[in-house]
């Protein structure tokens, strides 16, 4: 009798060490059913808020954003929703989705400013672009240019089409191609590195909040020209350190205005060698160097 009892008592031990390890495997496949399951029930989208906004209020922007009340807080797709809001709202710059526990949908964004208007080419400009975009050949569809000025953000980005009142740095120099709300700036590949030097001279701009005193720029294959302060055309190379020439170009202002007075005005080169300046007076003025 004790025999018997012995085998049964070994035969149990081999049996609950032979499914120790499913029985693991099922208890922790239960905790994530269970938790899934909690997720889905309890985690639902009551409350969503949107900050940094100014252009656009918080209704335009969580119905941009496509969520509804109700919808699971971990079912969202992040990067479908921030898509979805930079496409119909080209305002928006940066933006960042989070949740919040347990029914919170935390929306903060970053509205893009209107810095630079690109004008409409010229015919002649216009004429060059469609034969490169076309390979040289005659007969094809026509790609479409743009047939209004277009307003950009500071890194190229297309906003809207730009009103009459714009007060917004004029561009000249580029084509933009199928110009769409939203989508960045293209430019045939002949004017690229135009673009290139446009972005990064807008950057230096902005950093320098010189926005409000440049009314004009004007590309052209190997140098660009600003107009600053309304008194002053200023040249620049395509590949320049723009931060420096536009630290440069304010110096420059400041020693002409101390030996011409506040009304002096002319233009200043920066596309020397030796990153020197050269000033030449406006002839109207009388000046001489």
């Amino acid at each position: 009798m004790a025999r018997r009892s012995s085998r049964s008592s070994r035969t149990h031990r081999r049996n609950r060490g032979r499914f120790g390890p499913l029985f693991k495997l099922l208890c922790v496949l239960g905790v994530v059913v269970a938790l899934t399951g909690g997720a889905t029930v309890f985690f639902r989208v009551e409350t969503v808020t949107v900050t940094g906004n100014q252009r656009y209020t918080q209704e335009e922007i969580i119905a941009a954003s496509g969520i509804q009340m109700g919808d699971n807080l971990y079912a969202l797709n992040k990067v479908r929703i921030d898509r979805k809001i930079r496409t119909q709202l080209p305002y928006v710059g940066e933006l960042s989705i989070n949740r919040a526990l347990p029914s919170t949908i935390l929306i903060t964004v970053t509205e893009w400013e209107a810095v630079a208007q690109v004008a409409v080419p010229s015919p002649e400009q216009a004429a060059a672009a469609q034969e490169e975009l076309s390979g040289g050949k005659t007969e094809g569809e026509e790609v479409v240019l743009a047939q209004e000025p277009w307003l950009i953000s500071v890194k190229g980005k297309l906003l809207e089409q730009a009103p009459e009142d714009s007060a917004a740095v004029t561009v000249t120099g580029l084509t933009a191609i199928a110009p769409q709300a939203g989508g960045m700036l293209r430019v045939p590949e002949g004017e690229q590195t135009r673009l290139e030097a446009l972005t990064a001279l807008l950057g230096a701009i902005e950093e320098a909040k010189l926005f409000s005193q440049v009314s004009r720029i004007r590309l052209e294959p190997t140098r660009l020209t600003v107009r600053y302060a309304d008194r002053f055309d200023v040249k620049m190379r395509l590949n320049a350190d723009f931060g420096y020439n536009i630290r440069l170009m304010q110096a420059v202002r400041e020693q002409m205005e101390v030996k011409y007075g506040p009304e002096a005005s002319g233009s200043i080169d920066l596309t020397q060698e030796k990153h020197e300046a050269v000033y030449s007076p406006a002839k109207s003025e009388g000046q001489s160097e």
